[in-house]
């Protein structure tokens, strides 16, 4: 019987944890083959989320609660607790249910093909056609820019084998950019779509700031093309200026008494610079973070507490991490 671990990142979501974890129990009872393993992170939540937590948690012992100190972010939090998952396959879930429980089985059959890496695709999303639009301008972006090319339309929904885990262990981030790791690794995923449901309970922790927020330190971590970008257009309009500044001259030496060239010019070159050098110096400011954020080593939350966890017990190595036959 393979040990899987089912994993849930959650923040304020005491109306939705208790239901979740009774949906995954139900999935898991026709999988009689497989081991369940729940590990629930909790980001340091204001509501009642962590007393619902510990209240199943005192049920079952199969359910393990990691509680940090402070709300250490939608991205750091969540990759702390893959990390100590120590199944053979790790099945990663939404808190909010709208990553289906229901697509378990199907992320396991994937699994046990042999496919080390199986990403959950949004089909269909009930958002606004800005934020759809927004996201869709995102994902033809950064895998034009991308060193690699990352799974369009994925979040992070889906199972991974322990070799993928351990493959992450190995990787000193303190700011990963979760998605794209899973494509620098280089497993070949399978795509299972699905079509994402309506939030029933709660409210969405997302918003444009947080989702600006992944959308550059995707394109900071996994490309150097905005630098590129930044010398070649630095050259371009060097050039132009050299050819608009002597057609000025040559004008002038021609029409010397009709040509004037008046302010306007001036100060529209003048705040067009101002502009794009600012904006430039932005993104090399997103690198220079980067860079800092690295140096300064931080672990990637603090934990205040664990229940139901072993202390003796260490996650599971690759070796471990094979598929059951057939």
């Amino acid at each position: 019987m393979a040990l899987i671990t089912v994993l849930v990142p959650c923040y304020n979501e005491e109306g939705n944890v208790t239901e979740l974890y009774s949906q995954v129990r139900a999935v898991f009872e026709k999988l009689p083959q497989h081991t369940l393993e729940f590990v629930f992170i909790d980001n340091c939540s204001t509501d009642g989320t962590v007393a619902e937590l510990r209240g199943l948690a005192a049920k079952d012992r199969a359910l393990k609660v990691i509680l940090n100190v402070r709300n250490f972010g939608q991205v750091r939090s969540p990759y702390h607790a893959l990390l100590q998952c120590r199944g053979a396959a790790v099945i990663t879930l939404a808190a909010d249910l709208q990553d289906p429980p229901s697509l378990i089985p199907e992320l396991l059959a994937k699994w046990e093909e042999g496919f080390k890496v199986v990403a959950a695709v949004k089909r269909t999303s009930d958002e606004s056609v800005l934020y759809r639009l927004l996201r869709g301008s995102f994902y033809a972006l950064i895998h034009r820019i991308s060193d690699v090319r990352p799974i369009q339309n994925f979040t992070g929904f889906g199972l991974y084998d322990q070799v993928v885990i351990e493959a992450l262990r190995k990787i000193d981030d303190p700011q990963p950019y979760f998605r794209g790791l899973i494509s620098e690794i280089g497993w070949p995923p399978a795509l299972v779509p699905f079509d994402k449901p309506r939030r029933v309970r709660g409210i969405s922790k997302n918003n444009f700031f947080t989702l600006y927020d992944l959308a550059i330190l995707g394109i900071v971590k996994h490309s150097v093309a905005p630098l590129r970008l930044a010398t070649f257009f630095g050259f371009v309009m060097s050039g132009l200026s050299l050819l608009l500044s002597l057609g000025y001259l040559v004008a002038k030496l021609v029409f010397w008494d009709r040509f004037v060239l008046g302010t306007a010019p001036i100060l529209i070159g003048f705040f067009f610079f101002a502009s794009v050098q600012l904006f430039f110096i932005g993104i090399l400011g997103e690198y220079i973070n980067s860079i800092h954020i690295h140096v300064r080593k931080l672990p990637l939350v603090v934990e205040r507490e664990r229940i139901n966890w072993e202390p003796d017990v260490t996650p599971a190595l690759s070796e471990a991490a094979s598929p059951p036959a057939g």
